[in-house]
């Protein structure tokens, strides 16, 4: 059943599970975080979706965005002395994109549908098992090659076998493109081996660049402002 969601474009693809903090400072989306703060918004709940590379919203409208998005459940909330806002989000669930509103609201309002998981027929609790054990070494290898110690840190072991591939792959910096088809697949198992496969990659191009990337604090004002 279609629902409509309060929609904030970014650069960057929200992973469920993953934390997301935002410095909020242009006047649609300071108003945004108002109606999620006072109730005006039921939930406490917003849709980050992934700007197109080369394409803007307000001039493209929805062909700007990709189709799929992750919601971000409102976690903490400042009140900067000028109006801004610093928000600490956290990724929830996921959805499709069918309508954009660009007239409603001061912000962009989407028509959605949630995207659930659809499991892998025949896939034994076994082969799973070493599904995540296979991902969990090839992010543990990417994390070592690519950050000191205290920048990373491995998932709990109760993390759910749907949530596991997006929280692996929050902690790296993988390519837009790749991020987003982690997030659009809806099998389990496929997500799994996906993951796996994209920080092997990125794992042995960082060892033989001899080069890591810069920590993930300096990319925070590039993904997190509006």
């Amino acid at each position: 059943m279609a629902e409509t969601l309060p929609l904030f474009p970014l650069g960057t693809v929200l992973m469920p599970g993953a934390s997301l903090p935002l410095h909020v400072f242009e006047p649609r989306y300071r108003q945004l975080t108002m109606d999620l703060v006072t109730g005006t918004i039921p939930g406490k709940e917003f849709g980050v979706i992934a700007v197109r590379e080369g394409w803007l919203p307000d001039q493209h409208g929805i062909h700007g965005l990709h189709r799929v998005g992750c919601t971000a459940e409102l976690r903490d909330v400042r009140k900067l002395p000028d109006g801004r806002f610093d928000i600490v989000t956290r990724g929830t669930r996921r959805f499709r994109l069918l309508e954009l509103d660009a007239d409603s609201k001061p912000y962009l309002l989407g028509t959605i549908a949630w995207l659930p998981d659809v499991a892998e027929e025949g896939v034994p609790i076994e082969r799973m098992v070493g599904l995540e054990a296979a991902a969990r070494a090839a992010h543990q290898r990417y994390c070592q090659t690519a950050w000191q110690s205290e920048e990373w840190h491995e998932p709990d072991t109760d993390v759910t076998t749907d949530t596991l591939p997006h929280l692996l792959a929050a902690d790296c910096l993988l390519p837009m493109r790749d991020r987003q088809l982690l997030l659009e697949q809806t099998c389990p198992a496929q997500r799994l081996r996906m993951v796996r496969a994209l920080l092997a990659r990125e794992a042995t191009l960082l060892s033989e660049l001899r080069a890591v990337p810069a920590p993930l604090s300096s990319y925070a004002s590039e993904f997190g402002e509006n």
